[in-house]
């Protein structure tokens, strides 16, 4: 087909996924809703919980099973929208038609939109535009002059600014004059001076400094009109007036005025040197950079170098070490400060000695020194005002250095800003592209010391002058300030009574376009008398000499040191230079040099270099046929032309670099001119081919080595792409035709709009050679030939200017409406040519785009030699050095070549002619022979020379790109085939990866091209095609080319790489084949590589989906088919790509479900009809044609290991590949996919499906908050840099050589990069490495993060949408194979995992559909085989039935009903999804933790509402099956919710966890589950004791069911058999009638409930009892794991169990005493107030942490009840008395806390001997509360009662819970004397225990000691004594208290004096006297004791009989009063 190009900026070289794009392909986005981001913020939802928690108080506003209330709460619920037809049997198909309808429905189109690109730098595909080619500017610096302010006011004063670098001792820029006069001072010259031109008004200038330094100075320089006496005197008044005085000295400034004015008159138009400053310019923009608010700098000298360098900081003087060793050091950056307003206090005045630059830079480094000299002058103080700041983009009233307006130019009035010609400080490499002619004229010094007569006060007139009479001087000398634009003699400033001044003047002419030999510049030297005195004149000659402007047709410019003649030259002077000796005249000093002056052009018309001027002159003499050519001193003849100017081409080579690069576009085109056009030199063709292809060569080269910095990515020069781009066009041939060589656009739009430079470039006068550059007969129609006469020479250049102004936006490129309006007049061809020419846009000329330029094409002729032809030529013929350049630059030769095809092409109109006709043979062959070659070049030398192999490779994949657009396809592919060839051929036998990348580049950029498609040939079938290339005309292309349908062939080969399909779609063959090959896991060597190759999939696959081309579905679909087989090397790769399941838990990809089908090393078991690519194949595909066995060397990168496990891949090149898959799946033809799927093996299909289920996970929605945390936290993986180092260490390039290239700005792609991970990773490049992340990633807006979450929503709609049809394709593949149930069981699970996922409602909405389908078509695969995920499904359900929205709701109740309905169906009940849905209602209310109960309560009453109205199955029990369902579950959930109303209050929540676990009590599963809960949420709290409890009852659950199903002997019998560990664990039997059996379908199906999930409880809970410090519980759990672990031989598990045996009783040994392990403490809590609800008058013993002080628990339960009720609602009751409710303020809540002790009775203590014992299975408590009769609590001894309280709870202690309710209390009251006894018994108890206390504990002895015989004791021993044995009582009843007290007594003193002797023993000396005393307080308390103590009661000695009597009594007088 013809060669449309209109479609390039369709190729994937541009591809569309750049963010803009990507942007603009996201408009109309819908949102998708994800109930995660619907979530509520935690802080209003908690504020929802608190309002509940105060609504409802009670657990349970009814008794739990009181149904009748639930049911109502039901009843009165709304349901969800029911789904309409839910119920109707439609037929399956029908079913699915409908499903597919809403499914295809408002799909995206296009799924690359949805996908972030990948952050490749730049793909190597994408040639970058070159940059027009413009104007060069430094960095650029506004400067205004706001105000110049004097302390007096009496004359004009003249300024100018100019920039000087002091280290490279140069001035930098030209002067900008301005002056800030007022009219009224102006006035003051007004004889002297013109109407002032606006362009001299400017008070405002840009420099531009391209080199910006620490260095740099701007100068400011002050002048005045000249007067009498020296600088010092005129100065004087300034320095000695000041303003403020100006009343004082009125009269002396008056007479100085008029002084002035005088002068003024006079002297008008002379000036002398006034005054002088600097500034140093970095500290301004530093300064302007830190100080933040105020940038007004003072800058006065006194504080010149102190106060304000310190107030800039000291940033710069710590750079000062910097600044010598950077040239244009970076610190110096002058674009982004903040604009500063200078005020400049000092001026220095001049000095008349010291005026030469020289001085000047002197005094520069001086000022930066800090005790500068200059400080110790006295300054002239004044105000000068700048501002400087950046300068802006596109200033307006804005006018070059030549007086051109610049646009945007609004209006001429305006006073302008004048843009300052920079002179810059070293070279600048900018090709010429305006017109610029300018000439700068430096007086330097002047020696008249020898002159005799008086010459003092010298000036010069300087005259540009082009002949010899005074009128011929010409006004080309630029103004100053305030006066006329040109001026035809400027004058130099005064130095007063100096005979050899020095000048600081610049004077700037502008120089004509063609200069004669008469043009010179003419110096007259003048005295100028300042005292008027009689007859003398005002200027008096004395001295004349002059430049000739031309020698030997050059410029002259330079330093010249010329004698000055005392009189005026004589006639034609002006041809000879003054050097030479005139006859007859006088000079100054003998003829000796005494004027020094320098002359500097800036011109883009004279090349100033003798090698480039000698080549143009001869180019022009043959053109011109003008011959002898006289060049410098030689003169050349015809006959020794040819061999001059083949030496003249070989010269340029030494010319310099500087002029070659300005003057690169003209030089370029003559070289082509002379290889297409050879010369005819006396008669003969020389042909110049070789010689110029040689040079160009070198130039090019020389450009790459020198400027390295300019390059794109690819390598290519910038100002060589720009030059093939932009300038570079065929010459054409006939000397009579309007030279396209030059385009002669003066007419065209703007002046400038063409190609200005050729304009200028070509244009000359009659003579001068060095001018006739450029004479290819290239002046405009208009104006054949303009022969510069002296009366109007600048006309052309005026005409070339225009009158527009210049236009620098687009300075020369002006795109004609290209796009708009076709050219020529036949509409029939204009789309062809079009293309073609804008095609030109990616690396061609877009010049061809100005309609000027067209024009001039009307004679199109051939030419006598096609420059591509000549080209390819000499590069095939060329050798040795000059190969080498060819190759280095191979780039340039192969653009220049296309483009001259293309222009060749469209001007001879070849391009409708058929391709294979468009070239003659040679050509052809020359380009095999090229492209063969350079493909060995690259597979040759890739291990040395890998930077330039690389370069070669793109530049030679680019050149068959393009050559695909105007070369016959069959050809060009031919040439592919070859590369591919000679690359494979070497990959076989070295399996190297840097070539293998190379290769992917090539294979890049060719299939970049914009019709790649339409090359692959889509839309043909399989079948051998009939040519190799069948040219497919656009035209059919486009409609019938996609019309044929797929022919039932063997549809295997178009998922394959077969052969057919290879040839079919060869190039979609070579993708596939690379990444075949590269992903495969034994071709280790390539691993580094995915990330490139998966690139390259992604990046065609992502254009083609933008592709408008591409739009229409089936279109889409042909297309798609091209990427078939991309489907099978997915499922190959799988087991390598990226696990993305390992954040959700679920099985791990390798052994699921149906691991079966995925090996662990990735292998496939072959044979059954393994469609994957073999090896061998593989291999063919690449190239090589063997079939052998393959030997194949061992990868150089990792000595082969069996094969490297699974996830070589990074998550984001396996997320690239993955959505290449789905695209593929998107687009495919599902016809198509599923025959081939009906081929697959189950194993394939269950591939595919795992695939698929990656996919899922892949895509998952990460939610809004997922953003804002990505946003939150700047991540750099740290992957990148360990990447870096294995590239470093074993890459085939250095790490050194890395960073050196990169930092050359060479950023192609890294060789060794493509080895290693580097491809995979970002690359060293500084922007690019870890703290250039902080910055980009941090601060995206919130409406970045939200449009984020809206593709990434989209995204994942999108992909999970097309899984979904996947599936469906699958399922009906699956229902006619054989083996359906496990596919369409892997189907569920990809099913099922989708909904595990975040997904939008829209898509769950689809799924459930499907799920749906899928259940009514095959009800046995959920209810029979696959049972796992019957409860897999019943969760996922319910958790979507509790969603926030409402879609989802209607559709998971739907389904949830349906399965209700199906099961039922089935077996006439449906137990399997009740149970099933009552245990996934609990785990899925254990575990959420932001579950809405209101949500699951509407889900419910729509599933009634569905079950109401049921009509086929109301007979039957299933509607109150359902029913019954429902309120349970409704009851289990408003328990549930009531926890959740008690999330805050632990002991509540266990209670309802408790109750709910209790109200499962009939099903195992999930009371089990419940108890396991409670074990979880004690666990967090570290109630170890408590989890361990509930671990030990699931265990006793399990036996219990365990020993009903088998009947061995090792298992427990059931709960009975853990008895010892807890008395509680008998509620676990089953005895009651209603238990179900376990053997029954789906019950005890966990997977605890095997032997395996007994011991793993045992064994938790073993560790939780550790833990707790509880070793003897450990001790009997193990008792009952061992004979299990016995009876398997488990030697293993013995040996751990008894090691950890001898740890708990080695624990137990230590921690004898019990100090160390506490149990905890209790306290009673009694609640009353109906505040409580069913709290109220409840009693329960709290279990607390060990240490709990009753102040910690009493402050935990009033504060969390103070939060609920408010803290004035909540009272604790202090005491522990009994409370009388009646008593109690019925509107508060009152607490009442008391700390008990566990009780035991006497005969118990037998048993509970150790710590343990008394700690554990405690069920009765004990509090004792003191009380006397008269109601006070306490009294004296005597009358003090005391009341015991015995409570007893009813389960013991630890229990599954920290609270257990009290059922029964007794209490005992105790008479004082009673009390006294319990007391006593104490004391001696602690006397003792401290006495024998081992080891021994000094202080506690002591301190018990001091408490019993201490003198200070109250109450103590003493008083109890002589209160109760003082008398025998008179009470027979109270006769034994009184003797056991006595006895009491008589053990205690026993017990002291033990315990002063243990004292004694323990003692150092320093306590002797405190023992001392306290035996001494032991004696006297044992002698006040002893008569009380010695006497007995006789009555009690009586004979035994009589005493029963008493017993009675005494029992009954022990008031036990009992309370139940």
């Amino acid at each position: 087909m013809a060669c449309s190009f209109r479609y390039h900026k369709l190729g994937t070289g541009f591809n569309p996924n750049t963010l803009d794009k990507q942007k603009e392909r996201q408009k109309g986005l819908p949102k998708q809703v994800f109930e995660a981001d619907e979530m509520p913020d935690s802080s209003s939802y908690q504020d929802d919980q608190d309002d509940l928690k105060r609504r409802s108080m009670s657990i349970d506003d009814t008794p739990r099973g009181s149904w009748a209330c639930s049911i109502f709460d039901l009843k009165n619920s709304l349901p969800d929208a029911l789904l309409p037809h839910l119920l109707d049997r439609a037929p399956n198909e029908e079913i699915d038609r409908h499903n597919e309808d809403q499914r295809k429905a408002n799909r995206h189109r296009e799924l690359f939109a949805l996908h972030p690109a990948l952050d490749e730098e730049e793909p190597v595909e994408r040639h970058c535009v070159p940059e027009v080619p413009k104007e060069h500017f430094g960095q650029r610096l506004l400067v205004k002059c706001l105000s110049l302010k004097f302390e007096i006011e009496i004359e004009p004063i003249f300024a100018s600014l100019a920039l000087y670098d002091v280290k490279e001792k140069k001035k930098i820029s030209e002067n900008f004059f301005f002056d800030l006069n007022s009219e009224q001072t102006k006035a003051m010259l007004r004889p002297h001076i013109q109407t002032a031109a606006i362009s001299t008004l400017a008070r405002s200038a840009i420099f531009s400094i391209t080199y910006p330094s620490q260095d740099v100075f701007l100068v400011i320089k002050l002048e005045k009109v000249l007067q009498q006496g020296d600088i010092g005197e005129c100065a004087e008044p300034y320095m000695v007036f000041k303003e403020s005085d100006a009343a004082k000295n009125k009269e002396k400034l008056e007479k100085l005025r008029g002084q002035s004015e005088q002068f003024c008159q006079r002297l008008g138009r002379y000036r002398m040197p006034f005054a002088w400053t600097a500034i140093h310019l970095m500290n301004i923009v530093n300064s302007a950079g830190s100080l933040e608010r105020d940038t007004e700098l003072e800058m006065s000298l006194s504080e010149r170098k102190g106060s304000w360098s310190e107030r800039r900081n000291s940033s710069i003087m710590g750079r000062r070490s910097l600044e010598r060793t950077t040239s244009g050091d970076e610190s110096c950056s002058l674009t982004g400060f903040r604009p500063a307003t200078l005020t400049i206090t000092n001026f220095f005045k001049q000095e008349g000695d010291r005026l030469s630059d020289e001085d000047l830079y002197k005094f520069l480094a001086d000022m930066r020194r800090p005790s500068s000299v200059l400080r110790r002058l006295r300054p002239i103080t004044a105000q000068l005002k700048l501002d400087i700041s950046p300068a802006p983009e596109n200033p307006h009233y804005c006018l070059t250095p030549d007086l051109l307006q610049v646009k945007p130019y609004p209006d001429s009035r305006v006073r302008p800003t004048r843009e300052i010609l920079e002179f810059p400080a070293r070279d600048v490499y900018v090709p010429n592209t305006i017109y610029r002619n300018l000439l700068y004229v430096n007086p330097q010094s002047l020696n008249f010391a020898n002159r005799q007569g008086s010459a003092r006060n010298i000036t010069v007139k300087v005259q540009f002058m082009n002949g010899e009479d005074p009128s011929n001087a010409m006004p080309v000398i630029f103004g100053k300030s305030s006066c006329a634009d040109f001026y035809k003699e400027a004058y130099t400033a005064v130095v007063y009574h100096n005979r050899s001044p020095d000048f600081h003047d610049e004077i700037k002419i502008k120089l004509p376009a063609s200069l004669s030999d008469h043009h010179h510049i003419l110096f007259t030297f003048y005295h100028v008398s300042c005292q008027q005195k009689q007859n003398t004149p005002l200027e008096t000659p004395v001295g004349y000499t002059w430049i000739p402007m031309l020698q030997n047709g050059r410029l002259r410019t330079g330093h010249f040191c010329l004698p000055v003649s005392l009189e005026k030259p004589p006639q034609s002077y002006s041809v000879l230079s003054p050097d030479v000796p005139l006859p007859g005249m006088k000079w100054v000093d003998n003829h000796r040099g005494v004027f020094n002056v320098e002359v500097v052009a800036v011109s883009t018309i004279h090349t100033q270099d003798q090698y480039l001027d000698k080549f143009f002159a001869l180019v022009h003499a043959l053109d011109e046929h003008m011959f002898p050519v006289r060049i410098g001193d030689m003169r050349i003849m015809e006959n020794n032309l040819e061999t001059e100017l083949k030496s003249s081409i070989a010269a340029l080579n030494s010319s310099q670099l500087e002029p070659i690069v300005r003057f690169l576009h003209l030089l370029l085109d003559k070289l082509v001119l002379l290889v297409v056009r050879p010369p005819v030199i006396a008669g003969q063709i020389v042909n110049l081919g070789q010689a110029c292809f040689e040079v160009m060569a070198s130039i090019v080269n020389r450009l790459h080595k020198y400027l390295d910095t300019n390059q794109d990515m690819h390598g290519r020069n910038s100002l060589l792409s720009s030059y093939i781009h932009y300038v570079f066009r065929l010459p054409s041939t006939d000397p009579n035709s309007p030279s396209p060589d030059t385009n002669s656009s003066l007419t065209g739009p703007g002046g400038l709009g063409g190609s200005v430079h050729y304009a200028t470039m070509a244009r000359s006068a009659v003579r001068p050679a060095s001018l006739n550059l450029n004479r290819s007969r290239s002046l405009s129609n208009s104006n054949p030939d303009i022969s510069g006469t002296p009366t109007s020479p600048d006309d052309e250049v005026r005409s070339i200017i225009g009158s527009k102004g210049l236009d620098r936006s687009n300075s020369w490129v002006n795109t004609m409406g290209s796009k708009s309006a076709p050219w020529g007049s036949s509409p029939g061809s204009a789309p062809e040519t079009m293309q073609a020419m804008e095609r030109c846009g990616n690396r061609m000329s877009s010049h061809t785009e100005s309609a000027s330029f067209l024009q001039t094409l009307t004679g199109r002729l051939p030419t006598k030699k096609l420059f591509h032809e000549e080209l390819a030529l000499q590069w095939v013929v060329s050798s040795g050095s000059v190969r080498e350049g060819a190759l280095q630059q191979a780039w340039f030769f192969f653009e220049l070549m296309v483009k001259s095809i293309i222009h060749h092409l469209y001007f001879t109109d070849r391009l409708e002619s058929p391709r294979k006709n468009r070239f003659p043979e040679r050509f052809m062959d020359d380009i095999t022979a090229l492209v063969s070659t350079i493909a060995g070049d690259i597979v040759s030398r890739f291990q040395k020379d890998l930077e330039l192999v690389e370069r070669l490779n793109m530049s030679l994949a680019f050149f068959l790109n393009d050559l695909l657009s105007v070369m016959d396809r069959g050809f060009v592919f031919s040439l592919i085939r070859a590369y591919w060839k000679q690359v494979s051929t070497k990959l076989y036998a070295l399996q190297n990866p840097t070539l293998e990348s190379l290769r992917l580049d090539f294979l890049r950029i060719v299939c970049s091209h914009e019709h790649y498609v339409t090359l692959n040939l889509p839309c043909s079938l399989l079948t051998p095609p009939a040519s190799p290339s069948p040219s497919v005309s656009s035209a059919t292309s486009q409609s019938s080319g996609f019309s044929t349908h797929v022919q039932d062939q063997k549809i295997a080969n178009m998922f394959e790489l077969s052969v057919p399909f290879r040839e079919q779609h060869y190039l979609a063959g070579l993708v596939l084949s690379e990444l075949s090959v590269i992903l495969d896991p034994d071709n280790e060597g390539m691993f580094g590589l995915h990330k490139k190759v998966v690139s390259v999939v992604h990046n065609l696959l992502s254009s083609h989906d933008s592709d408008p081309r591409y739009a229409d579905p089936e279109v889409k679909a042909r297309v798609a088919m091209l990427y078939l087989p991309l489907i099978s090397i997915v499922m190959e790769a799988l087991p390598q790509l990226h696990d993305f399941t390992e954040s959700h838990n679920q099985w791990g990809r390798p052994g699921g479900p149906q691991g079966a089908a995925v090996g662990t090393s990735g292998e496939e078991t072959e044979g059954e009809g393994n469609s994957m690519i073999s090896q061998t194949v593989a291999m063919a595909i690449a190239g090589t044609s063997t079939a052998s066995p393959m030997s194949r060397p061992s990868s150089f990168l990792l000595n082969s290991q069996a094969s490297r496990q699974h996830g070589s891949f990074s998550a984001e090149s396996s997320r690239s590949l993955l959505i290449c898959l789905l695209w593929v799946l998107k687009n495919a033809d599902e016809l198509v996919l599923q025959k081939w799927f009906t081929d697959l093996s189950v194993s394939q299909l269950n591939r595919l499906l795992d695939l698929l289920y990656l996919c899922v996970s892949c895509f998952e929605y990460k939610g809004k908050k997922a953003f804002e945390r990505m946003n939150s936290l700047t991540f750099k993986k740290s992957k990148d840099m360990k990447a870096k180092l294995e590239e470093a260490i074993l890459g085939s390039i250095g790490a050194r050589q890395e960073m050196v290239r990169r930092s050359r700005g060479q950023l192609e792609r890294s060789p060794s990069g493509s080895a290693f991970g580097s491809q995979e990773n970002l690359r060293w490049r500084k922007d690019m490495t870890h703290w250039r992340q902080n910055s980009e990633k941090m601060d995206k807006t919130r409406a970045e993060l939200e449009h984020e979450a809206l593709i990434d929503g989209n995204l994942a709609t999108e992909a999970n949408l097309i899984i979904l049809d996947t599936l469906e394709i699958i399922v009906q593949t699956a229902s006619v194979t054989e083996s359906k149930e496990s596919i369409l069981g892997g189907v569920l699970k990809v099913l099922l995992h989708s909904m595990a996922c975040n997904q939008s409602a829209l898509y769950l909405q689809h799924c459930f559909a499907t799920q749906r389908a899928l259940v009514s078509k095959f009800p046995e695969l959920l209810f029979e085989e696959e049972t796992e995920q019957c409860a897999d499904l019943c969760l996922r359900l319910l958790r979507s039935c509790s969603s926030s929205i409402s879609t989802i709701r209607s559709h998971a109740s739907a389904s949830l009903y349906l399965l209700m309905r199906q099961n039922f169906e089935i077996g006439n009940n449906f137990a399997r999804v009740k149970m099933q849905v009552t245990m996934s209602l609990s785990s899925l209310v254990g575990t959420s933790q932001n579950f809405n109960e209101e949500f699951l309560r509407r889900s419910l009453k729509t599933i009634l509402t569905y079950a109401e109205e049921d009509l086929e199955l109301r007979e039957t029990t299933f509607p109150d099956q359902v029913q019954d369902l429902v309120f349970n579950l409704h009851m289990i959930l408003s328990d549930t919710v009531k926890m959740k109303e008690h999330q805050e209050d632990p002991e509540m929540l266990i209670d309802l966890m408790y109750r709910i676990a209790k109200g499962y009590q009939t099903s195992p599963d999930l009371r089990l589950t419940w108890l396991q809960n409670m074990a979880g949420k004690h666990s967090e709290r570290n109630n170890h004791a408590e989890a361990a409890q509930c671990l030990v009852h699931s265990a006793a659950l399990v036996a219990e069911y365990l020993s009903m199903l088998e009947d061995r002997k090792y298992l427990p019998v059931g709960c009975v058999t853990f008895q010892n560990i807890s008395s509680n664990v008998l509620e676990e039997s089953a005895v009651s009638d209603d238990v179900v059996s376990p053997d029954e379908e789906g019950i005890c199906s966990g997977k605890y409930f095997t032997e395996i999930g007994l011991v793993g409880l045992l064994e938790q809970a073993a560790a939780s009892f550790s833990m707790a410090g509880m070793y003897e519980a450990v001790n009997e759990v193990y008792k009952v794991l061992i004979p299990i672990h016995e009876a398997n031989r488990d030697a293993k598990k013995l040996a751990t169990i008894h090691g950890k045996l001898q740890e708990a009783f080695g624990k137990i040994v230590h921690q004898s005493t019990g100090w160390e392990r506490m149990f905890g403490t209790y306290f009673r809590v009694g609640f009353y107030g109906t505040k409580f609800g069913d709290l109220d008058e409840q009693e329960f013993v709290y279990k607390e942490p060990a240490i709990t002080k009753l102040a910690e628990i009493s402050h935990r339960l009033e504060g969390f009840y103070g939060e609920r009720f408010g803290e004035d609602q909540v009272e604790v009751i202090k005491d522990s008395n009994p409370v009388d409710k009646c008593k109690l303020d019925p509107n508060k809540a009152f607490i009442q806390i008391t700390y008990v002790e566990p009780y035991f009775d006497t005969y118990e203590m037998k048993d509970r001997i150790t710590y343990f014992d008394k700690n554990y299975n405690l069920r009765r408590f004990v509090y004792c509360t003191p009380f006397t009769l008269d109601g006070r609590a306490h009294g004296d001894l005597h009358e003090q009662f005391k009341r015991k309280t015995i409570l007893t709870t009813s389960h013991a202690f630890p229990y599954i819970k920290t609270r257990i309710n009290i059922i029964h209390k007794e209490e005992i009251i105790s008479t004082p004397i009673e009390v006294a006894i319990e007391d006593m018994q104490k004391k001696t108890q602690e006397l003792a225990f401290a006495t024998h206390q081992d080891p021994a504990d000094a202080k506690m002895l002591q301190m018990v000691l001091q408490g019993s015989v201490g003198t200070t004791v109250n109450q103590g021993p003493l008083e109890v004594a002589q209160v109760f044995l003082s008398e025998i009582p008179s009470d027979p009843k109270l006769y034994r208290h009184h003797n056991k007290l006595r006895l009491c007594f008589k053990d205690f003193t026993k017990r002291c004096e033990d315990a002063l002797r243990k004292n004694k023993s323990l003692i150092g000396p320093d306590q002797k006297e405190y023992q001392r005393e306290l035996e001494r307080n032991y004696h006297r308390l044992k002698e006040a004791l002893q008569p009380l103590i010695n006497r007995k009661i006789p009555q009690l000695y009586k004979p035994v009989l009589q005493v029963n009597s008493h017993r009675d009594s005494f029992s009954r007088m022990s008031l036990r009063k009992l309370d139940i």
